[in-house]
């Protein structure tokens, strides 16, 4: 009893650093693109570093490196339009966008892992209309487009995270990591030309951007993905996922204690994200007695929750 409370205690504080990625997005000055090029590169890196990691990597098999590339990709856009959607609005609103992640997955996974839809997740769906009309009410119309580009990363989140979910049990995270995060730079190095008004994805940071681009990096990002590695092994699927389901709760509250972003809301977006939060808290209610994830598949599918987005 007393690991698994330490492991659970374990998880929260990697929910709360993953909360702080919102935070530090929003007081990193670089554009979207840098400061995204500059995460996916700095980890990547660190991996590399790792025996383990260029271990599987000589014996994973071309085809699952290509499969792993691919899901780099969605990865580099997911994240890009997440940090877009922060500088277009604010961190309380790119998280709450997040939030939608879990619904759209219950749509989008069926199709994607080729099972049968369950009629229950199209009614978690339909649950969180009212929430999203109450939050784009409840800001100003400056911050919208922030909302429609954060939608569309959570949107990214359930591809990926459904793909992840058909590949991960292949091979050992860390290493699915450091492909992902790795091609997904190198994606966005080919994607930053055609891209209109964004400039080039490599830009040398100043000091301050520096700095906190290393803390999102190795302290919100390798850091808490290590602990949770080991949180996992004392607490079931089910609970994990209840935790991690936390983080815009906490991502909200650090912006509010931090940005004095609640000056900037008013109470109908804050009615409308409690509306969200409780249909994605009662889906893995409804589903728990349905086969539960493996804790390699919770690692291979939180974005926002771990590196292996």
């Amino acid at each position: 009893m007393q690991a698994v409370a330490k492991a659970r205690l374990q998880i929260h504080f990697c929910v709360l650093l993953w909360g702080f990625t919102a935070i530090l997005g929003k007081l990193i000055t670089l554009p979207a693109l840098p400061l995204v090029w500059w995460r996916m590169l700095l980890v990547s890196m660190a991996l590399l570093l790792v025996p383990k990691v260029w271990r599987d990597l000589k014996a994973m098999s071309a085809r699952l490196r290509w499969a792993y590339a691919g899901i780099g990709a969605l990865v580099s856009l997911h994240w890009l339009t997440f940090y877009a959607a922060i500088k277009l609005a604010n961190a309380s609103v790119a998280a709450t966008c997040i939030a939608l992640g879990p619904v759209f997955l219950a749509l989008v996974e069926p199709w994607i892992a080729r099972r049968k839809f369950d009629p229950r997740e199209l009614l978690i769906g339909v649950a969180v209309v009212p929430g999203v009309v109450m939050v784009v009410g409840g800001v100003p119309a400056d911050m919208r487009m922030g909302i429609a580009v954060g939608t569309v990363s959570a949107l990214l989140v359930a591809v990926f995270g459904s793909l992840n979910k058909r590949f991960v049990e292949h091979a050992d995270p860390l290493t699915v990591t450091c492909i992902e995060l790795g091609t997904g730079a190198a994606f966005l190095t080919l994607l930053a030309p055609l891209l209109p008004h964004t400039g080039p994805a490599f830009v040398i940071p100043n000091l301050h951007d520096a700095s906190l681009l290393l803390l999102l990096s190795f302290g919100c990002t390798l850091l808490p993905f290590a602990l949770a590695l080991v949180a996992l092994r004392h607490m079931s699927a089910f609970g994990t996922q209840m935790v991690t389901n936390l983080e815009p709760v906490y991502a909200i509250l650090l912006a509010i204690l931090m940005l004095g972003e609640q000056h900037e809301l008013n109470g109908k977006f804050y009615i409308g994200v409690a509306v969200i939060l409780a249909a994605v808290f009662v889906h893995p209610l409804l589903n728990r007695k349905q086969r539960e994830p493996t804790q390699t598949e919770l690692l291979g599918t939180a974005e926002s929750h771990s590196v292996v987005d």
